[in-house]
């Protein structure tokens, strides 16, 4: 918790959760102000990746809908996929991936479905996830994960009509 944070509780003991909703979507509009530019003409849709080329900051994908947690991947189990490259867990994970990946990869291509839905890209903390409909959403944090699920319907909608703006 950043100190300003700790002194305004102490000070005021009020409930964080209007001023941290403020500071994480202040944090989602300035990352997206510095987000990488991306390659024109670029056919698949990007992948939120490390400078290394690894997805999600190398959690195995499979895992969220196998093992309902997030499990760091290994890189003795990788598969490259839309320009990245992915880790598992296991071979068997890497596996079920290889053969279908759009089922296991994340939405809006492992950016954070919050900010896609406010018209921008955001990196994303992998702990802060949830499968709706069969389909993996990660975000930003967990205070950005509650906005999110206070009407994924309505944000998944506006995601989903957003998303194809932002990879052209």
């Amino acid at each position: 918790m950043s100190v300003w944070l700790q002194k305004q509780s102490q000070r005021q003991r009020k409930p964080l959760a209007p001023a941290l909703a403020t500071v994480a979507s202040a944090a989602i509009m300035f990352l997206a102000l510095i987000a990488p530019p991306r390659a024109a003409g670029e056919r698949s849709a990007p992948v939120n990746q490390s400078s290394e080329g690894v997805a999600i900051e190398g959690y195995d994908p499979v895992a969220y809908f196998t093992d309902s947690k997030p499990v760091k991947g290994s890189p003795e189990y990788t598969y490259q996929w839309h320009g990245a490259v992915w880790h598992f867990g296991s071979a068997q994970h890497r596996d079920a991936c290889a053969k279908s990946p759009e089922s296991y990869a994340p939405q809006y291509g492992g950016y954070c479905a919050y900010g896609v839905s406010q018209g921008h890209t955001a990196p994303v903390d992998p702990a802060a996830w949830k499968i709706i409909n069969g389909k993996l959403y990660l975000n930003y944090n967990r205070e950005v994960q509650e906005l999110f699920l206070k009407d994924p319907s309505s944000e998944i909608e506006k995601a989903d009509e957003n998303w194809p703006k932002l990879h052209k």
